[in-house]
């Protein structure tokens, strides 16, 4: 049965037609351009996931721009450094992988973490302002990467370049309904490639096992966890840098995957986008996982309407708007998502809130 009459009759309906319009363009256009919002929404997912491990044990966590940041800086300059020593060396089969990437990836974990455990000392055992603490991180690391990045880029370093996308064989992404979605998971770089179990891994972690349940209890009554033999500080202090792993991997895959080279301030506001898709989430790794992807459609979608506008009237007013509407987008509907959520997704009970033991007597 041939539905184009219908669907052109459709089209001809003012307003309804427009919406018909854009309704076919999503479906034609996203399973092409679905490995590219995966790859947008990776540094999303891992901070979010960030923000999940910290907050489902009481701590607030705004350093995750910050920490990315920090993050994304270290991997590249430590894999500009090595690089000379290595400068013969053939990029492997597995991803282009060379030591100085690995040497940098190790880094730029390594780094994430000690910033987490610095957020961790000033959260829980100084038990400070945990959104100032967050914020100092922030403005720390943009100012320090930033300084550090200019004085480095005048002398040209030689980047170790990055992580290579796998392709996966046509056979595979050629099979009919699905093919488009291997393509999505597989059709990329070792970071992006891992955020899937990560989050799956994470989601099974939280909810069905002995350290999600502690994780729960420290994050909804820390009095009670502790009655029953729970430490709450060093539960807190694990999670937070747990935390920090994910934030380097986010940092890492901007610098090291995504590019070969690092920018001042190239996070571009995606620490805060990640805490959205957090709340937005209900602090749920697959939730977190969800949102993320729906933010990066929206960031994707601005970039294939300026490449591959849609057909006819939508067309026509879809390039009639300014390229700078697509750009501010995927941060406009952030703002609308978690507006709307706001007072409905609640979060652990005693998130932000420093714990102090009680006295022994």
């Amino acid at each position: 049965m041939d539905l184009t009459p219908l669907i052109d009759a459709l089209y001809t309906i003012p307003i309804v037609g427009l919406v018909f319009q854009l309704g076919g363009y999503l479906v034609a256009i996203i399973p092409p351009i679905s490995p590219i919002i995966l790859r947008a929404a990776t540094p999303l997912a891992l901070g979010a996931l960030c923000g999940v491990a910290c907050e489902r044990s009481g701590v607030v966590n705004i350093g995750i721009e910050g920490t990315m940041l920090a993050a994304a800086f270290t991997g590249w300059v430590v894999g500009v450094a090595f690089q000379p020593m290595f400068a013969s060396q053939v990029p492997g089969d597995i991803f282009g992988a060379t030591i100085p990437l690995l040497l940098g990836l190790s880094a730029a974990l390594l780094v994430a973490v000690m910033i987490s455990a610095l957020h961790a000392w000033l959260s829980i055992s100084v038990r400070a302002d945990q959104i100032t603490s967050g914020t100092i991180i922030n403005i720390a690391a943009f100012g320090v990467t930033g300084y550090l990045s200019t004085l480095i880029s005048k002398n040209s370093p030689t980047s170790a370049g990055n992580f290579t996308i796998f392709t996966p064989p046509a056979t595979l992404t050629d099979i009919p309904v699905i093919g488009w979605l291997i393509e999505m998971f597989f059709n990329q770089g070792p970071i992006t490639m891992l955020v899937l179990p990560i989050v799956i891994g994470l989601q099974v972690w939280l909810f069905r096992s002995r350290w999600g349940l502690r994780t729960r209890a420290v994050g909804e009554h820390p009095k009670a966890a502790e009655t029953v033999g729970i430490d709450v500080i060093r539960l807190r202090y694990r999670n937070v840098m747990i935390g920090g792993l994910f934030a380097g991997l986010a940092g890492a895959y901007l610098s090291m995957e995504a590019t070969n080279s690092f920018q001042a301030g190239m996070t571009a506001g995606r620490g805060f986008i990640a805490l959205a898709a957090m709340i937005v989430g209900r602090w749920t790794p697959l939730g977190a996982f969800g949102a993320a992807l729906l933010f990066a459609s929206f960031q994707s979608l601005g970039q294939s309407i300026n490449f591959a506008p849609p057909s006819g009237q939508l067309g026509e007013i879809m390039t009639s708007v300014p390229a700078q509407f697509y750009d501010a987008l995927p941060y406009v509907v952030t703002i609308i998502v978690l507006a709307g959520v706001v007072g409905r997704s609640i979060p652990p009970a005693a998130d932000g809130q420093p714990y102090e033991r009680e006295a022994t007597t």
